[in-house]
């Protein structure tokens, strides 16, 4: 808008002069006094609408208020530190809109701090490169007091509601390090994303906590439920401990699948890395069985040849085995976007790297500041809050249809 303002040659000269002077430092003062000139012909207009008259109006007289001349202060702004004059009134009752009293920053600065501190930045990390480049003191105490204004709004997210019916729910967890009554200890936190009947995901919680057990799953499930979940079909996790009983108690109707990579990845443990191409060919045969009667047999041919060598190995998957064979019954198309949690674990993958920063969080809740604004940053590209994204979900959902009759609200 300023541009259109003024001319092009006006801009040209403007920009020419401040060249001359200062390259592209003089650039940015020229920045600065044109942020400068606007703020305070906005406070100007404010000062003028409070009061109801113009500067110098004899309209004014007798109104019981007046200009009070000027008092001075300075803001940062995304072009560095801007000193203003700001006009007061003589019964001290101006409250400006634009430079809010008492604020020493514009909203830009503020949103500014939140998007670097989404992308892992430290405070520390933070506080230098407002320094470096917009010439802002800014202090670890105010960057964290500035990424607080997000605690209520966790809060919300933590206890909006959600939908009734979600086909699949994938739940997986990060290990952090949290600082908890004086001693730095390793929790996980554990995220559980839905897809709706339309293929959008939804992260529907985050949860930090030291130890699993199934009065932590009861809880977190109970969460969801007073929220208004109503039904899952199909729950796809890591074999947590607890977490299956818990479903099972909340959603009795629900299939509890465990993650076939998962599987996998905690049998190749106990292989030597001579042997992994023929165990995963053995193992191979098991997943990718036709129906529940081959997968069997090939268990049983995987334990023979190698049960002996790799018992470990073997016993994984025996442990598993309720878990994965739910599995078996789904066609293609449905077993592509349960046999793994890689959807979540994608998501996980991005908010471990804003983590790896930080040695440890001072608290559960500086924890879960950072990973609900890395959710917010991780979502927003993905089409808005909850994300958008589909991922070849229309075969999926017709077998879901059929396999779990009158359990799916269609429109």
């Amino acid at each position: 808008m300023l541009a259109g303002a003024l001319s092009p040659e006006t801009l040209d000269a403007l920009v020419k002069d401040a060249q001359a002077n200062g390259g592209s430092l003089g650039v940015q003062e020229l920045l600065n006094q044109m942020t400068k000139a606007v703020l305070e012909r906005a406070l100007e207009t404010e000062m003028t609408h409070h009061l109801g008259y113009e500067k110098g109006d004899p309209a004014g007289a007798g109104t019981g208020n007046s200009r009070n001349g000027r008092s001075a202060k300075t803001v940062s702004t995304v072009h560095g530190p801007v000193e203003l004059d700001v006009p007061r009134d003589r019964n001290g009752a101006f409250e400006p809109a634009i430079v809010p009293k008492r604020s020493r920053r514009l909203g830009s600065i503020d949103e500014a701090i939140l998007s670097l501190y989404s992308r892992g930045m430290t405070t520390r990390d933070i506080e230098a490169h407002l320094k470096e480049i917009y010439g802002i003191d800014a202090s670890r105490e105010l960057i964290s007091n500035i990424t607080d204004v997000v605690t209520d709004e966790i809060t919300l997210w933590q206890n909006r509601p959600v939908d009734e019916v979600y086909p699949i729910v994938y739940v997986d967890g990060i290990r952090i390090k949290v600082k908890d009554k004086g001693v730095v200890t390793t929790k996980t936190a554990y995220l559980a994303l839905g897809v709706d009947v339309d293929g959008r995901k939804h992260a529907l919680g985050c949860w930090i906590q030291d130890v699993e057990a199934a009065k932590f799953w009861h809880k977190v499930l109970t969460d969801l439920r007073n929220r208004g979940l109503r039904d899952i079909l199909i729950a796809c996790c890591d074999g947590l401990t607890g977490l299956p009983d818990a479903i099972r108690a909340v959603f009795p109707d629900t299939v509890v699948q465990t993650c076939v990579v998962h599987v996998i990845r905690n049998a190749m443990r106990f292989v030597s890395y001579g042997d992994r191409k023929k165990v995963a060919a053995g193992m191979r045969a098991i997943y990718t069985a036709p129906t529940l009667e081959a997968a069997e047999i090939a268990f049983k041919d995987f334990d023979k040849q190698f049960g002996t060598q790799y018992p470990a190995a073997v016993e994984v998957w025996r442990h598993a085995w309720a878990d994965f064979t739910p599995f078996l019954d789904y066609p293609p198309e449905l077993r592509r976007v349960v046999y793994t949690t890689n959807l979540i674990e994608n998501i996980n993958f991005q908010l471990r790297k804003l983590t790896k920063n930080r040695g440890h969080f001072d608290s559960d809740a500086a924890a879960m500041k950072l990973l609900y604004l890395g959710l917010r940053n991780i979502t927003s590209h993905r089409g808005g809050p909850s994300g958008t994204g589909t991922w070849g979900w229309k075969q999926a959902l017709n077998t879901l249809v059929v396999l779990f009759p009158g359990r799916i609200p269609l429109s």
